[in-house]
């Protein structure tokens, strides 16, 4: 199967955007006794990474693994219950929100649904415009610049999401993404909710726009075949545990652990469609 990992780059991968060490995230559950405490959930144990600027780099598990949770925390959605997490530097774990425009200009996020992530009363002009209003940014011929990046006509504009296919509306989150102009693009199951026989065409995208803006991407799925189409590294996890980690057409072709064995085994994947 062809992949954008082996496609030469503009820009090789250099030093460290994002650093994470020795997370971990515990949440409890709610009481079920008055002389003991909610059970304590380790939804991270111990988690290390660092993904470096310029570098497209997956993150896989099944439902479960902690890749939300992880996600969660590298956009400051989430607090560590310890450990560290760094952006180009700066430290965000505990940062309260006033202190992090800095990484709400340049992290965005394009999440699975694009129709749940949409507000539906919006015209696609003000749903792409929304975050450059958010952070004091002009936007007057942005939007028209933003829609032909992701392959839409001008005129899609003045059309509201309702009226534009499950790809079309993923096109417009990833524009809406953009809009800021980030450093990074993190991809939350970007094509899991769409037909399969779009998927190849966002996933192509998301690959062609890191390389032609120099984005860092961050992409979650479950599925190792997606993640290798687009990406170069992949972290594998599992109960909360990054398990294995590395190039990922390496993985792929001499998996080490056993559960991404088992995970290449047991996941459809998109052969043929790509």
């Amino acid at each position: 199967m062809p992949t954008h990992a082996g496609t030469p780059r503009t820009e090789v991968p250099g030093e460290a955007l994002i650093e994470v060490r020795n997370v971990t995230r515990v949440y409890h559950r709610p009481r079920t006794s008055l002389t003991r405490p909610g059970a304590a959930v380790h939804a991270l144990r111990d988690v290390s990474l660092t993904v470096r600027r310029g570098e497209r780099f997956g993150i896989v598990g099944e439902s479960g693994s902690g890749k939300s949770t992880l996600l969660r925390l590298l956009c400051a959605l989430d607090r560590p219950t310890s450990g560290t997490i760094r952006f180009d530097g700066q430290d965000i774990a505990g940062r309260p929100e006033k202190r992090l425009r800095f990484l709400r200009e340049n992290l965005q996020i394009v999440f699975q649904d694009p129709m749940s992530s949409l507000d539906p009363r919006m015209r696609v002009r003000d749903l792409v415009a929304e975050p450059l209003a958010a952070l004091g940014l002009p936007a007057a011929e942005r939007v028209s610049e933003l829609l032909e990046q992701v392959g839409l006509p001008a005129e899609a504009a003045d059309r509201y999401p309702h009226q534009f296919s499950g790809g079309q509306r993923q096109r417009i989150a990833i524009a809406r993404a953009l809009a800021p102009r980030p450093k990074v693009l993190v991809a939350d199951e970007p094509v899991s909710a769409l037909d399969v026989s779009v998927r190849g065409q966002i996933l192509n995208l998301l690959a062609d726009l890191a390389d032609e803006l120099g984005l860092t991407l961050v992409f979650v799925s479950h599925d190792l075949s997606v993640v290798r189409h687009v990406c170069e590294t992949v972290a594998v996890m599992r109960a909360g545990e990054i398990v294995e980690t590395g190039p990922v057409d390496e993985i792929w072709a001499a998996p080490a652990h056993p559960y991404t064995r088992t995970l290449l085994e047991a996941v459809p994947t998109l052969e043929g469609l790509l």
